[in-house]
């Protein structure tokens, strides 16, 4: 009597495996196990189960197939997790890739009234400087053509521009540089003397633009920069980029 429940038990066990097993042995030990009919020795496991839901181990299938399931799916999670993760770090990675640098042609002047020195400017209106030689343009975020950066997400940025002018002994040094934020003057330097010849100045500004915001130096009218017009310099990048409102960008933009 001891061979019939073994054989039961092996001809389950062997029904409960995902491959197919064709020896003639095991054919007959399923047959024999399904055609048993007194009792199994599972103990406290439900055995109808080989029978009524799934043709597996009467004393492991279901908990082995509801393990299986749980398994399956905490990985599934943790696999949209880190995916998420991935495309999260990859945005705000991206989102930091701005940069650029860029200077004056020399051969963006001309030579005014009475005088054989090369400069741009002076102009009735104010007029932004076109900063044609670009030597980096980390995410083409700044224009040459028109000499503005506009910011392409939002984030806190650092900018700088350095000016410098060179006059004739008969001319006085006379010019005014700001940066603009949207039309809005951010800094600025100035010089008007007649003492010096040549003379530069520097500035840093940090600003929190949004997307789209509009960032370039102009020359105030009446002013002009001379000679060697390759030092006067226009630099930016990002400081940091602002994470919620790049997260709401990139959700619009899909």
């Amino acid at each position: 009597m001891v061979v019939l429940p073994l054989l039961f038990l092996l001809g389950s066990q062997f029904l409960c495996g995902r491959g197919e097993l064709y020896s003639s042995a095991i054919t007959m030990l399923t047959e024999a196990a399904l055609k048993w009919e007194g009792p199994l020795p599972c103990d406290k496991y439900d055995c109808k189960c080989a029978f009524q839901h799934q043709r597996g181990c009467c004393c492991a299938a279901d908990p082995m197939f509801k393990l299986e399931e749980e398994a399956f799916g905490r990985i599934f999670h943790l696999w949209y997790d880190v995916m998420s993760l991935k495309y999260k770090v990859k945005r705000i990675t991206d989102h930091n890739q701005i940069a650029f640098k860029a200077t004056m042609d020399p051969n963006n002047s001309k030579s005014g009234f009475r005088s054989t020195v090369r400069c741009f400017g002076p102009f009735v209106t104010n007029v932004p400087i076109p900063y044609a030689i670009v030597s980096l343009n980390d995410a083409n975020a700044y224009n040459p053509a028109l000499g503005v950066f506009a910011a392409p997400w939002a984030g806190v940025f650092v900018f700088s521009f350095t000016v410098y002018s060179y006059v004739s002994e008969e001319d006085s040094l006379s010019y005014q540089v700001q940066l603009m934020k949207n039309g809005e003057v951010a800094v600025s330097v100035w010089e008007n003397n007649r003492e010096d010849l040549e003379d530069n100045g520097n500035q840093v500004v940090v600003l929190e633009l949004v997307r789209g915001d509009m960032v370039y130096v102009e020359l105030v009218a009446g002013k002009k920069l001379c000679r060697d017009l390759q030092h006067n310099i226009f630099t930016g990048y990002i400081l940091y980029p602002n994470a919620a409102a790049a997260g709401e960008e990139e959700h619009d933009g899909h």
